[in-house]
């Protein structure tokens, strides 16, 4: 391990970094998916400053429950204080907290990184959540009973709109807006719907590009047959007499909801239901659907989907395709005019032929040098090492190390609080 660290060092010589470290994490059997991520998250500078940050500023930690946000923050505050410029540190309490709170990750068979990384971020989310709450909950019962009568109100409604959801930090680094628009092809009347998301999760063809699966995530999709759309707009109810047989289309109320609270709608499909004696079918219209991004986020994570489940073998396989990542990425199936630029700074890398077996590293981009991060082993490399890691281009290669995670940085990119990331 010594003479590993001596040899980054001697490597990287004058270029190295003032205040950077570069350490491996011990591997306690199959942790490989959990040191991958770890290392691409600790080089989210932002991510990695806004948590060593709460770390600061939480310094009682070892007095407060323990759970995985004081575990990670100690892990990065470790590395970050470490005298020696590499070397090697166990994330033993990181681990095993992350065994004990989730008994997915408790066996030593190989588990997924795509799958441990949306676990974490969402579990930092719920912790950070929980303590705000916990803060306001505290400062309400510390309040005067004056105080309490004057903020009651506000707490739930600010001038009669419900309060927005909190945003942590993860949500400001992570996060970003899909908007899904359908477009009834009958009224024209387009619907839009937001959801959030941590990450994109990509489908893969063979000899394509992360440009081409972005393109063909935002393709449009025409919604006939049985996957009809019901248009609010002008989707009208057609009810048939049991007694005489007779039909009649009624119009559907606008903002009303169903009558009687009777009716019920299938996913998108056509049902018919009783209604006071008598046959009620909905009329359903074709659409055209798509997925946008309405808002980018500052670290956009693609997660290419490299293990498809194979219904003739009845079990998962794993894709080598050939897919192209660049280092510089243009966004522009957005919904706003400009495009969104970004840097690659990270690759988690898979390697192994089978989605049940195989190894996890990571390659990571740190000022302007490009370091391969393998548990204990740290090595830099070139930068077009970087493109040996696209896949395969036929489907049966010695070549296994396949990009799997990409992490993308926003360029000139502004927080709320003003600082440029």
């Amino acid at each position: 391990m010594g003479a590993t660290g001596s040899k980054l060092e001697k490597a990287l010589g004058d270029q190295f970094p003032e205040g950077e470290r570069y350490f491996g994490l011990e591997n306690f059997g199959n942790t490989c998916y959990c040191n991958s991520v770890l290392q691409a998250l600790y080089f989210c500078v932002p991510f990695r400053e806004q948590l060593l940050e709460y770390y600061v500023n939480n310094k009682s930690l070892a007095d407060t429950e323990e759970n995985l946000l004081t575990c990670l923050a100690d892990l990065f505050s470790q590395i970050s204080s470490q005298k020696k410029k590499t070397g090697v540190i166990a994330p033993r309490r990181f681990v095993q907290r992350l065994k004990k709170q989730n008994e997915i990750f408790r066996s030593y068979m190989h588990q997924d990184a795509h799958e441990f990384l949306n676990y974490l971020l969402n579990e930092l989310v719920d912790i950070l959540e929980k303590e705000s709450h916990a803060a306001k909950g505290d400062a309400e019962n510390s309040s005067s009973p004056s105080e309490k009568v004057a903020n009651g109100p506000k707490a739930i409604h600010e001038n009669g709109a419900k309060k927005e959801p909190l945003v942590t930090w993860v949500h400001k680094n992570f996060q970003g807006i899909l908007t899904n628009e359908t477009r009834c092809l009958r009224c024209e009347t387009v619907t839009a719907r937001d959801e959030t998301f941590f990450d994109l999760s990509l489908d893969i063809e063979q000899n394509s590009s992360i440009t081409s699966c972005l393109k063909n995530f935002s393709s449009t999709e025409t919604l006939n047959a049985e996957d009809k759309f019901f248009c609010d707009k002008c989707c009208r109810y057609s009810i048939a007499s049991v007694d005489c047989g007779m039909i009649a289309e009624i119009d559907r109320i606008p903002h009303m909801r169903d009558p009687c609270g009777m009716l019920m709608w299938g996913e998108m499909e056509p049902t018919t239901v009783l209604f006071w004696g008598s046959e009620l079918f909905v009329f359903l219209q074709e659409a055209q659907k798509r997925m946008k991004i309405k808002k980018p986020p500052q670290i956009l994570v693609i997660h290419l989907k490299r293990f498809k489940y194979i219904e003739q073998l009845s079990r998962y396989k794993k894709l080598s395709y050939r897919v192209v990542f660049p280092l510089e990425l243009k966004l522009s199936n957005t919904v706003e005019d400009t495009d969104s630029e970004y840097s690659l700074f990270a690759v988690v890398v898979h390697v192994g032929s089978g989605p049940n077996h195989g190894h996890y590293v990571s390659l990571v981009k740190s000022h302007n040098h490009w370091l391969f991060f393998d548990d204990e082993n740290v090595e830099i490399i070139d930068e077009s090492a970087v493109q040996t890691f696209f896949g395969s281009a036929q489907e049966y290669s010695s070549n296994t190390d396949h990009g799997y995670i990409l992490f993308y940085e926003r360029l000139g990119a502004v927080s709320s609080e003003g600082v440029i990331f």
